[in-house]
């Protein structure tokens, strides 16, 4: 029992087994289901103006950070500001150039774009100012001080930038428009969330903020929850965003003004999982919304964690939609909030949403159409319209589709798919227009006849469903990926509501010369593009699904596959085509998948054979704003080429080996926490036969006999408890959205929005086996961690034999327990104090903690040197107690690494103020009692025979329990509760007078 190396064959089977389970994770993670690499480099020639003027009379800060104006150089290069401010704020250890690509992009654009317009055009338009702050790469992911530090810079920063437009000699604006009241806000990463922070600080200045766009922040729920404070400010924030926008009346809500958008990378963001940049449980749709770069038209491409700021298609639909929501009439700078919610759907969503605003029903008829009745294509009722060569004659040409009757029981939709724009083709809605002299003129400010001048000739008044358009990859048969830059296919459909004052579709032809292109457009009806499975996950677990569409189907299709809605899994999808005979393919399949919960599409073009990942109900993630559980799932949409006459056969299946990497970005915490599971097992299981027999285990023999029963146990109940969890969160019955709105400060009492915080955080009972799944994989890892200390200390236990004298003389054989303790009592009181005091005053307790395990590693190495030396039983004992408690020191120390690498940090840069956290002393003083009592030697008395072991063994059952159910979201309560169990260890340290008189339990070493 006393070996530290014991192992039995169960125990190798399990780390074998775990390690298997761990690569296929990590290699799942890094070579399948990888997303394709889209973006394109972008360029710019920058230059920074930095406000030194900025100082400590303005902001407490000013001596860490800086306030720099971005120019461009050759395009504009006066520091002074004379447009529309805009703040960048760079996220966790980013640095202020992370402004210059899309600052760069807003210099060139005005310049070339819209300064070149006519004058009523632009006269609501500015060039941008674009401010951006260097933090010196701070670290704010790990540190919640650092984030509200960094918001009460920005708050300080925004009312400094407002006063220079109220400055003659810093301001070129038009001295007749108002001046700023407000600025806005691009924030990436941890940025994000610094920027929602801003409106929450005492001292954020009213409306100085109505607009933010975000970059891959993490809003929903810190990326580690290491830090006490990260935790609770994460808290405080969102508590303050939801309870602002719960209110009954606008006036009565800070935040009414405010529009948010929340910008995800997708699967190739492997820093912050894309599912917590969900803004869903913070905002209403009517203020922000969460959208997906693969789903941004043009852009069509996932993106890395840093190429998000720099991606040449996705700074252009920023920069574009931010001019757009631009009015330099208003002190805000921008349109009111419904006008700009609408600009940033138009330009972030596919616009087959089904939030997406059509222009159409809202316009007035601008264009009389006259065409022959002879010449002009009229096609008849229900029939589809293909052309497959445009510019036929030397003149424009319309093709005229009579719309159905109005009011049948079966509902129908009007839809078209062209590879052509706007410039060869038109669309319009037209209504018979009867002759009425003089008036055209003034009732339509375009006209097109069509007729040549002939007789028999038909009037149209006409709406141009142009503005309506929607643009998708190009799919052609040399076509690969998406964002390739070629021509994309344009898209219209509409309801058959939404046309009922209009009796005809009028396609235009606009080319006089032979174009290769095409155009077909149809009416059908819904219930033929709309395929609804009832498919659950465990049949398409074991049998997958085969479906096959009809060779007589609408140009577009909808699968919607309600079931599969989980992040946690991957699937392969394969279409097989029969192809289309003699006939020529207008175009390849097109796919599209989409989930609504929050705007994430993803496009496959020429696709046969797809991967399928979504980002939708995920682990840990609140609630949705809403009050209700996502019930859409995933939907697969496809455009094919109906004139083929061909069936098409479709099958889906999960990819199983695909979905174990989805793992890893979702649960990385986890293998950081539930580890603790298995160590406080073990303690427990030592402890318990220490008491019993007198023999202190080895951790080693400990893990042996956890796993035959106490482990197994624990996983069992484990398990039980994760799928009670996942029911209750599933049976928790929804809110209308309404019922929040009249119950102002209610928010929190009708949805709970930390339901998903435990354990598995899954509202999914179908993901229970992930329980064992990792019970397993932590076990494997605690014993190659046990066995890697072993490794270190016997290293350092050979160094340290070599360093004294080898064979230890006669009169050092009778050593005396004091003999183990390199400083003397009084040494030892005077560096605790001042250790103490310092960690009250100065360094941060994680600092303290850290020399902590250096000392139990030093203890462990001279016990084991010594317990070499003697081969007693009792030094066996200590050296196994000595070695147990540092195991257990160093899974905590994780969880204090990354404040004192923030501490470290602002030592990097000077910033010499103490931390305003972090400075308790009673959070590490057991920590210290327990490890200085360790490094005289002495051994933990047993307790059989009293009702006190049952408080160790308590402590330890609990400690397992919680680090399973709370560690994820609450790992910083685990430094917390071990040191409750560090004090309970010193407390029974001197609790029999064989300690107080410091009597050790090391025998005398053999002859």
């Amino acid at each position: 029992m006393r070996n530290p190396w014991s192992t039995t064959l169960l125990t190798l089977s399990a780390v074998v087994l775990a390690s298997i389970l761990l690569l296929t994770i990590i290699r799942s993670f890094m070579t399948r289901q990888l997303d394709p690499k889209g973006c394109r480099m972008s360029y710019m020639r920058s230059s920074f103006v930095h406000f030194s003027d900025f100082d400590t009379e303005h902001t407490r800060f000013a001596t860490k950070y800086n306030l720099h104006l971005y120019r461009e150089v050759g395009v504009d290069e006066d520091a002074r500001v004379k447009g529309v401010p805009v703040l960048f704020i760079p996220g966790n250890a980013g640095s202020y150039k992370q402004a210059r690509s899309l600052a760069s992009e807003a210099a060139w654009y005005y310049q070339s774009h819209i300064s070149t317009r006519p004058e009523a055009e632009r006269a609501a338009k500015l060039p941008f100012d674009i401010f951006t702050v260097d933090f010196n790469e701070d670290i704010t992911a790990f540190h919640g001080q650092t984030l509200l530090d960094q918001a009460e810079y920005l708050n300080d920063a925004v009312a400094y930038i407002l006063s220079m437009y109220h400055n003659p000699t810093r301001s070129l604006r038009d001295p007749t428009l108002p001046d700023p009241s407000s600025v806005i806000l691009i924030g990436h990463s941890m940025g994000g969330v610094v920027a929602r922070t801003m409106l929450t600080m005492p001292n954020y200045q009213a409306n100085t903020i109505n607009t933010m766009i975000t970059l891959s922040a993490p809003h929903a729920r810190p990326p580690v929850s290491f830090d006490a404070d990260i935790v609770n400010t994460y808290k405080e924030i969102n508590e303050y965003w939801r309870s602002s926008y719960s209110k009954q009346w606008g006036n009565e809500n800070p935040l009414w003004h405010v529009t948010l958008i929340s910008i995800a990378g997708g699967g190739l963001d492997t820093i912050v999982p894309s599912d917590y940049s969900s803004i869903a449980s913070l905002v209403p749709e009517t203020h922000g919304f969460t959208v997906f770069t693969s789903t941004i038209p043009n852009v069509w491409t996932g993106m890395d964690h840093l190429a998000i700021t720099w991606c040449d298609q996705l700074r252009k639909s920023v920069i574009h939609a931010l001019y757009e929501v631009v009015d330099v009439n208003q002190p805000g700078q921008t349109r009111r909030r419904a006008e700009r919610m609408r600009t940033f759907k138009k330009w972030f969503l596919t616009g087959l949403e089904d939030v997406a605003e059509r222009v159409l029903p809202h316009e007035e008829p601008k264009t009389l159409l006259i065409v022959e009745d002879s010449d002009n294509a009229i096609l008849a009722q229900g029939e589809r319209l293909t052309v497959r060569m445009l510019g036929h004659e030397d003149k424009p040409k319309a093709y005229l589709m009579p719309l159905p009757p109005h009011g049948g029981a079966e509902k129908r939709r009007f839809t078209l798919l062209s590879d052509q724009n706007d410039a060869t083709i038109d669309v319009m809605f037209c209504s018979v227009f009867p002759p009425q002299s003089g008036q055209s003129a003034a009732l339509f400010s375009m006209d097109m006849d069509l007729s040549g001048d002939r007789s028999g000739s038909t009037r149209l008044a006409c709406k141009s469903a142009m503005p309506d358009l929607v643009t998708l990859p190009a799919s052609k048969s040399n076509s690969q990926f998406p964002f390739e830059e070629t021509q994309p296919f344009s898209y219209l459909q509409y309801d058959l509501e939404m046309l009922s004052e209009h009796q005809f579709v009028a396609v235009v032809d606009k080319a006089t010369t032979n174009t290769e292109g095409f155009v077909i457009a149809e009416f059908s009806a819904v219930s033929e593009s709309t395929v609804r499975t009832n498919l659950d996950l465990q049949r398409l677990l074991t049998s997958g699904m085969q479906l096959k569409l009809p060779a007589s189907r609408p140009i577009s299709m909808d699968i919607k596959l309600p079931a599969l809605h989980s992040s946690l899994l991957a699937y392969k999808l394969n279409l097989a085509s029969h192809g289309c005979g003699k006939k020529r393919e207008l175009f390849q399949p097109l796919l599209r998948q989409y989930i609504t919960d929050v705007y994430e599409s993803r496009f496959f073009v020429n696709v046969k054979d797809a991967d399928i990942s979504l980002h939708g109900v995920a682990p840990y993630m609140p609630p949705s704003f809403r009050g209700k559980s996502p019930t859409n799932g995933l939907s697969l949409q496809f455009w094919t080429d109906p004139t083929c006459e061909s069936p098409l056969d479709i099958t889906l299946h999960v990819d199983i080996m695909g979905s174990m990497g989805k793992l890893w970005m979702r649960y990385r915490t986890l293998f950081a926490a539930l580890p603790l599971l298995v160590v406080a097992l073990v303690l427990r299981k030592q402890f318990q036969v220490y008491d019993q027999t007198g023999v202190f285990m080895s951790f080693s023999e400990g893990m042996n006999q956890c796993l035959h029963r106490s482990l197994a146990v624990a996983v069992l109940a484990l398990t039980c408890l994760a799928v009670s969890l996942a029911r209750a969160s599933q049976a928790s019955s929804p809110v209308p959205q309404s019922s929040l709105i009249r119950q102002s400060n209610a928010t929190e009492t009708i949805i709970d929005y930390t339901k998903n915080d435990l354990l598995l955080g899954s509202p999914d009972a179908f993901f229970w086996f992930l329980i064992p799944t990792f019970g397993l994989i932590c076990f494997g890892i605690c014993t190659l961690a046990n066995w890697f200390i072993l490794v270190i200390t016997n290293i350092f236990a050979v160094l340290y034999g070599r360093l004294r004298s080898l064979p230890l003389r006669s009169e050092e054989a009778r050593r005396t327990p004091a003999a183990f303790a390199v400083t003397t009592t009084r040494q030892r009181i005077i560096t605790t104090s001042i250790l103490l005091l310092l960690v009250s005053t100065v360094i941060p307790y994680q600092f303290a903690y850290l020399v902590l395990c250096i000392v139990q590693l030093a203890t462990c190495v001279r016990a084991w040197r010594l317990t070499l030396d003697t081969n007693s039983d009792t030094n066996y004992n200590f050296y196994n107690y000595a070695h147990s408690l540092l195991v257990l020191m160093l899974w905590i120390l994780p969880i204090n690494m990354p404040v004192l690498v923030v501490w470290i940090r602002n030592l990097a840069v000077h910033w010499l103020t103490p931390f305003s956290s972090h400075h308790n002393i009673l959070s590490i003083m057991p920590y210290i009692l327990l490890v200085e009592t360790l490094s005289t030697g002495r051994m933990v008395p047993r307790l059989s025979g009293s009702k006190l072991t049952y408080v160790t063994n308590c402590a330890f059952f609990v400690l397992a329990m919680w680090a399973a159910v709370f560690g994820v979201s609450y790992a910083y309560q685990l430094h917390h509760f071990v040191n409750g169990i560090c004090a309970w260890l010193v407390l029974v340290h001197l609790s029999t007078s064989s300690a107080l008189a410091s009597v050790y339990f090391f025998a005398p070493m053999r002859d």
